[in-house]
């Protein structure tokens, strides 16, 4: 059985969708979306760092675009996700949740939208505390995603979010021992936060190779 491989023009058609996906939601939430022009920048790099990856499929996919929290908080991106028709949320107890921030390991590229390369939804590490799946990746060179690229990664790819198999986002944290996941609750997309030491059966760790 063989595995299918991202062709460059695989790779430039879903630059260039993912795109058409933020412009959509900034349009969606009345922003202008010249800052999307930087994508100019970071798009042939992130098409020959993907060019033969694995084809996406829900566990994983080559690369996601993402929008800085300066840009669009994460409070406004969370409405727009979906799961069949219905909207996503943002839990009462998380309603904090644009004071979170990148954690200085991550090291978020400077500027306003960028690429995510090689997002794993954490399946390996489902009944693992962040904390542990933290030590794990600063041994395999992987990076927790941030809740932004979180969000991004299901902005993209709906069809990711499934029942058992939701994740959690240590890489954006607030200074307490929360750590912002994304699951289904009631059906919907919903955005709330774990901590940092428990485990959950349901709940991976997201990671990815690095940034662009």
């Amino acid at each position: 059985m063989t595995t299918s491989a991202l062709t460059r023009m695989d790779a430039e058609k879903e630059f260039d969708r993912q795109r058409a996906v933020l412009h959509d939601l900034l349009v969606a939430e009345g922003q202008s979306a010249d800052v999307l022009d930087e994508l100019n920048a970071v798009r042939e790099a992130t098409i020959d760092q993907v060019t033969g990856a694995l084809v996406p499929e829900s566990a994983r996919v080559p690369f996601a675009l993402v929008l800085t929290r300066e840009v669009l908080p994460v409070s406004l991106a969370v409405p727009h996700l979906r799961l069949g028709k219905q909207e996503g949320f943002l839990s009462a107890d998380t309603a904090d949740i644009d004071t979170f921030s990148p954690i200085e390991q991550v090291g978020i590229p400077e500027r306003p939208v960028y690429a995510v390369i090689d997002i794993d939804r954490g399946a390996a590490t489902r009944n693992w505390t962040p904390d542990e799946a933290m030590a794990q990746f600063a041994k395999d060179n992987r990076s927790p995603l941030t809740v932004e690229e979180g969000t991004a990664f299901l902005l993209h790819y709906p069809k990711s979010l499934e029942k058992n198999n939701c994740f959690q986002m240590p890489g954006s944290r607030c200074g307490d021992r929360r750590v912002p996941g994304l699951w289904i609750s009631n059906r919907k997309p919903k955005l709330g936060f774990c901590w940092a030491g428990n485990r959950h059966t349901w709940l991976g760790i997201a990671s990815c190779a690095t940034r662009i």
